[in-house]
């Protein structure tokens, strides 16, 4: 059965995450609040900020770079 949640990047009722994608409380909100579609958009441009900029994920600097853009897209924190 679909999980319904109110995406709040999409601004609209839509399917959920079937798991939590992202470890800690950051990760529950985005299981709780951030849609499939809306996770899909985020991966995509995920993977243009590590190829543009050169990130390196086996960096702690570089995780924490992604992560201040990750909630930049999803929550515009």
């Amino acid at each position: 059965m679909k999980r319904i949640i109110f995406c709040t990047f999409l601004k609209t009722k839509s399917e959920g995450q079937d798991f939590q994608e992202y470890p800690g409380e950051l990760g529950k909100k985005i299981y709780n609040e951030i849609s499939k579609q809306a996770w899909k958009k985020w991966l995509e441009k995920q993977t243009i900020l590590i190829n543009e900029n050169k990130l390196n994920m086996s960096k702690l600097e570089d995780r924490k770079k992604i992560e201040k853009e990750m909630k930049l897209f999803l929550f515009h924190e």
